[in-house]
């Protein structure tokens, strides 16, 4: 019996028709190159109107199932089998590009994946060498810990009461004065940035920042539907911020001690005047304060110290300091806030590690912590006067930079617009992985984030004498 459309489905004619056409194809009842029925064989039998035919044939085609032929007909196209089978599974790249997450740059993608590979001397990485970390006195460190059931479960919404309370007085030393209540436990810095992002802004806030911006190569505002806007801290700041702010919620992020990726450290006085700038404007800041610790010398305040209004929200970690795999950092804020990104977090992970809470709660109390960030800025003291001297060396007719004042980095400018994707990509052949300025400011052509944290004393050394030679042979 011929099959003809059921005008009772939920389904349209053509719809049925387009339906039994392609099932006719994948069942290879017509294979590739078989003759369709004329319009007219195909309106009789199933008794319905030429015009509903060209709309079943016309949609076919447009998915490439089926194809015409000048003078001879229409028939089966010779990729249908392949249509077919593509269609028949999940568009999943559509789903991906319709996404609300925003894709990482190319550039940032290989670095994240490079980074994996023990041949590569990674000149770029925010991160401290293996031999930089305490392993044996964390090993140690276990041991002293007591564990029960309770300890080991899902901890509090906030975190961890006790490190909560650890952090309290720790948090003192620096001038910030806090409870228990108005500090959350996340999962690293990145992640409070994308809480804050969710949780305190609607779509089309404003985020301001400095330029460049290590922003740029996360995007935890911009995927959620933010407007990122560079300003620059001089004395028209006032002036930028009231004609992008308007009416729109907004809010201000800064590294203020040890900038990402410039290395710069803002003065008391620029603290206090960005504080109030903001405060006078209502617009909150959200102070990134994970590398304060690595200074060389004494650090200023943090401009949560002198916040007695909730303007600021105050981020710290020890991703930077003792173990970025702990992956444990903090925010301190009004309680308001705090309970609201502490419901969102639960709603996401239910909590960070307890026992990688127990373990930095252990390493504060003990007074562990800051005995291990004395050697440790010890280390990195002399790591960054050994690249110093290389770029001393190689790179003083080429190149400008700041001596380091603590942390990771030297913001490395060349003379010349030299450091595209043509050299990243050059380098990375020689096994040598930079970060290049554009992933921080599109623009940026100049400079190299250059990390001395990393790499080995001899891989530092032959890793910068690669990107000299290189530079050298393509002038």
């Amino acid at each position: 019996m011929k099959w003809k459309p059921n005008r009772h489905s939920h389904l349209t004619i053509h719809e049925q028709i387009v339906d039994w056409m392609k099932s006719r194809i994948e069942n290879g009842d017509w294979s590739i190159g078989t003759k369709i029925p004329t319009q007219r064989e195909l309106a009789t039998q199933f008794q319905v109107n030429r015009s509903t035919i060209q709309l079943a044939l016309d949609e076919l085609k447009a998915d490439g199932l089926i194809e015409s032929r000048v003078g001879s007909g229409i028939y089966v196209a010779n990729n249908s089998w392949n249509v077919l089978l593509n269609n028949s599974q999940p568009n999943w790249q559509q789903h991906i590009d319709g996404s609300i997450h925003k894709p990482n740059y190319h550039t940032i993608q290989l670095i994240n994946e490079y980074e994996q590979l023990h041949h590569i001397i990674r000149l770029g990485t925010g991160e401290i060498a293996p031999e930089l970390l305490p392993t044996k006195q964390l090993e140690h460190s276990l041991k002293e810990l007591a564990l029960d059931a309770r300890s080991i479960g899902y901890s509090s919404p906030l975190g961890n009461e006790t490190l909560r309370a650890n952090l309290c007085e720790y948090l003192k030393k620096h001038g910030i004065q806090t409870s228990s209540e108005n500090i959350l436990i996340v999962s690293g810095a990145l992640q409070a940035l994308q809480l804050i992002a969710v949780g305190l802004l609607e779509a089309g806030s404003v985020v301001f920042h400095e330029q460049p911006s290590y922003l740029n190569s996360v995007h935890p505002f911009q995927s959620a539907g933010m407007r990122m806007i560079s300003v620059s801290k001089n004395n028209h700041l006032i002036q930028q911020l009231k004609a992008y702010k308007r009416n729109r919620q907004s809010l201000f992020y800064t590294v203020p001690t040890l900038h990402n990726p410039t290395g710069y450290s803002l003065s008391l006085k620029e603290k206090e005047d960005l504080f109030h700038v903001c405060k006078e404007l209502q617009i909150p800041i959200i102070e990134d304060d994970v590398y304060h610790e690595l200074l060389f010398e004494t650090t200023s305040p943090a401009m949560k110290s002198f916040d007695k209004t909730g303007q600021v929200l105050y981020i710290g970690s020890v991703s930077k300091t003792l173990s970025p795999g702990l992956r444990i950092g903090w925010v301190v804020g009004p309680s308001k806030v705090i309970e609201r990104l502490a419901d969102i977090k639960m709603q996401t992970d239910y909590g960070s590690s307890a026992i990688s809470q127990l373990i930095v709660s252990h390493w504060i109390a003990t007074g562990l912590y800051e005995k291990h960030l004395v050697e440790l800025r010890q280390q990195l003291k002399w790591r960054a006067t050994f690249v110093e001297h290389i770029l001393n060396q190689q790179f003083k007719d080429i190149a400008t930079w700041t001596k380091p004042e603590g942390g990771f980095y030297i913001w490395l400018k060349f003379h010349k617009p030299i450091v595209n994707k043509a050299l990243f990509l050059r380098l990375l052949k020689e096994n040598v992985l930079i970060n290049p300025g554009y992933i921080y400011d599109s623009s940026d052509l100049h400079h190299i984030r250059l990390s001395y944290a990393y790499a080995s004393f001899e891989q530092l050394k032959v890793g910068l004498n690669t990107l000299f030679e290189m530079i050298q042979h393509n002038k």
